[in-house]
């Protein structure tokens, strides 16, 4: 079967789900209760320990083969205009988007700012950026542009290469 990562990935998230639900499925039915005086026949839920097994079997088989592709593909697939595989993208990413969130605190900063703390005093605090926060404006736009083009260069090779799946 080829399928683009982004449909493996889809796929996966599927089974994960039919997965989920076969164990809460099994777990309300595999054990019951009745009170003195009930027949537990009738109160006895539809439940088949060796088919459910069989299916959780079957659809963890499948998660595994699936997951495999994925990290061969992630682990062997260059993204050319960050000359980076796949997998060190999915770790640059989120360095960038650290960084970001950093010069984004950083970038919306008073150059010199009052302090709100109150003392029995009459003298008045400041707090000083310790830096050029126009820089910081710049840097912090130059690491958003590079976070959006290697999200898109990732999103197109996810969503154009096939990877085949044996499953």
């Amino acid at each position: 079967m080829k399928l683009t990562s982004a449909e493996a990935n889809k796929l996966l998230k599927k089974l994960t789900e039919d997965h989920t639900a076969i164990i809460e499925n099994e777990n309300m039915t595999c054990v019951f209760k009745a009170a003195m005086g009930e027949d537990p026949e009738t109160l006895r839920p539809e439940y088949n320990f060796e088919k459910t097994q069989a299916e959780l079997k079957f659809i963890e088989a499948k998660i595994r083969k699936i997951k495999h592709a994925i990290n061969i593909f992630n682990s062997t697939t260059i993204i050319p205009e960050f000359n980076m595989t796949i997998d060190e993208m999915l770790i640059y990413m989120p360095q960038l988007t650290n960084r970001k969130t950093k010069l984004s605190m950083l970038k919306s900063r008073l150059p010199k700012m009052r302090d709100n703390n109150i003392r029995n005093s009459n003298i008045i605090d400041y707090t000083y950026a310790n830096y050029d926060i126009k820089t910081v404006t710049e840097i912090y736009n130059d690491i958003s542009e590079e976070l959006n083009k290697a999200q898109i260069a990732l999103d197109k090779i996810n969503n154009t290469i096939e990877i085949e799946i044996n499953i």
